[in-house]
């Protein structure tokens, strides 16, 4: 049953609950274990949403007459823009875990990004600079704000580190644009990262 017949029938409670299921397993399938789900992802990411469809009907019943045009609605309607569509393909635009990279267009950064993390991994970064763990990038946030939204996923009280991210790419650090609040870089050096006074 498509999302908006389910609003009818269930309330929006439920469509939001379903939609927010629906994100996650796309998540899962676009960024982390695409194997699960039988869906190869090309270069850039990107599948075809007929493939994803498929999966996603097999994956749960309440699925079994998602469209197109449900998924398009789902990604209007987020908070955060996580995917897109285009051509009859979609693919994630950020948080990749899987082996294969994914090829990001690099573009000129804002004078300054910031990142939100744990206190207590500030001296690590202090001594190593900014690494992308068990990602392909590390992820950067446009602004103070959606950085401390982004740190309170791992602590109450995050660290916000203000990153020199003009100078850092004119020095040759390279930049992805991973939409309008999400920056993704390969590695920052400490040298430019300014980290907050103790």
């Amino acid at each position: 049953m498509p999302l908006k017949s389910q609003r009818v029938m269930k309330g929006d409670d439920y469509l939001d609950r379903e939609k927010t299921r629906l994100s996650r397993t796309i998540a899962l399938a676009l960024r982390h274990e695409p194997w699960r789900f039988d869906l190869e992802p090309d270069e850039q990411g990107w599948v075809d949403i007929k493939d994803l469809l498929a999966a996603l009907k097999k994956t749960k019943q309440v699925w079994a007459n998602l469209t197109e045009a449900d998924l398009a609605e789902m990604i209007a309607s987020s908070d955060k823009k996580r995917f897109e569509i285009d051509g009859g393909r979609i693919r994630a635009l950020y948080g990749h875990s899987t082996l294969k990279r994914i090829e990001k267009t690099r573009k000129e950064p804002p004078e300054f990004l910031y990142h939100g993390t744990h206190p207590e991994v500030v001296p690590i970064i202090k001594a190593q600079g900014l690494r992308p763990m068990a990602r392909q990038y590390v992820h950067l946030s446009a602004d103070q704000p959606t950085a401390l939204q982004v740190g309170r996923r791992r602590t109450k009280k995050p660290a916000i580190l203000r990153i020199l991210a003009l100078k850092a790419h004119r020095t040759g650090v390279l930049f992805y644009e991973g939409n309008d609040k999400v920056w993704l870089a390969d590695d920052i050096p400490a040298e430019f990262i300014e980290f907050p006074r103790a």
